[in-house]
């Protein structure tokens, strides 16, 4: 009964909710998209394994996108935040990509040089609290004559942040920004232990205890290898800490969306573990409430044929649309969302 009348109260607020939220959710398009992750998953960036070239190359095209739609550099200074780290352990996410091909591209241990593309926009009168938009923009790079495009890991989800970010930044400049603080950040050093993702973490720009919640895009333009249909989204981790970020993700996605929200890979005992494997676990092991988007794996993960031709920008879109109005939400509503449970 509890839960019930949680979830009606849940549906009042976001119903009667101003419908700018809508209105901006409908300027993240699919052709937007495509243009963006066309540049971003081509030859010329070579894969953007961090560290190399093209991953700066990649850096750079995030950061003048932020600066072209009106986000300032942080404290006037800049979008980056650099890191030198040494690289971490192989995540691929499945058994059958190449693994002796991907280990001795992410294997060896050395120190690597990473930039994480700020995008930071300031709130109002809650703007001391903040909400967090995560995806990693690097990839495997360019070994010999193969390259590595990760169109869908993760070009996808970082083509969605960028629009994201435009999405608010197009409400800010007409006096409706939000409440809370947004910072949209795109990571690198993923592919090679969640690099950039946990120095972030470990030196933070915003305070921990002032962020409300990760929502983080890892893979969302294909089809994975268990659907058929593309109306889906698989979301892991939004009931882990936080009841109250699952249910208001729910009734979003009821009222707005009409996605099928799969939760096999959030089970405690799922053997994939993959919520522990993608940026969002830096956050929640920080205590940070969390959701992570992902669409699952496919036959061209990990592979040189991920590929802009075979992504599914209307399935980007929808998703996206998702995640800005979760974090419209979550910006702006009075009462931070409640943590319910501690990862530590």
């Amino acid at each position: 009964m509890k839960k019930y009348i949680f979830i009606l109260f849940i549906g009042i607020s976001i119903s009667s909710f101003s419908q700018d939220n809508i209105k901006y959710s409908e300027t993240i398009i699919a052709s937007d998209l495509e243009k963006h992750l066309t540049i971003l998953a081509s030859d010329s960036l070579e894969g953007r394994e961090t560290g190399k070239p093209g991953q700066k190359m990649a850096a750079d095209y995030i950061m003048n996108h932020f600066k072209n739609i009106g986000i300032p550099p942080y404290k006037k200074k800049t979008y980056y935040q650099k890191f030198k780290v040494k690289s971490g352990r192989h995540l691929c996410k499945c058994d059958d990509c190449d693994q002796s091909l991907v280990k001795k591209i992410l294997g060896s241990k050395k120190k690597i040089k990473g930039e994480n593309v700020l995008g930071y926009i300031e709130g109002t009168d809650l703007k001391e609290e903040l909400i967090i938009i995560t995806a990693h923009y690097d990839h495997l790079g360019k070994h010999d004559s193969l390259i590595f495009n990760g169109a869908d890991d993760d070009g996808s989800g970082t083509v969605a942040a960028m629009e994201i970010a435009e999405a608010f930044m197009l409400a800010k400049k007409v006096g409706q920004g939000p409440r809370r603080s947004v910072l949209v950040m795109a990571v690198s050093g993923e592919e090679k232990g969640l690099l950039g993702s946990k120095y972030y973490a470990d030196h933070p720009i915003f305070p921990l205890e002032k962020t409300v919640a990760n929502l983080n895009i890892d893979m969302i333009g294909r089809i994975g290898d268990f659907k058929g249909n593309p109306n889906y989204v698989y979301l892991i981790g939004a009931d882990r800490l936080s009841k109250e970020l699952h249910y208001l993700s729910e009734q979003i996605n009821k009222e707005y969306i009409g996605l099928e929200l799969d939760y096999t890979f959030n089970e405690e005992d799922d053997p994939n573990r993959y919520y522990y494997r993608s940026d969002h676990y830096n956050f929640a092991k920080n205590n940070i409430p969390v959701i992570f988007y992902f669409n699952g794996i496919h036959e061209d993960y990990h592979k040189t044929t991920d590929t802009v031709e075979k992504i599914n920008f209307d399935k980007i879109q929808k998703i996206t649309r998702l995640i800005f109005l979760t974090a419209w939400e979550l910006a702006n509503r009075d009462k931070r969302i409640e943590l319910d449970k501690k990862e530590n």
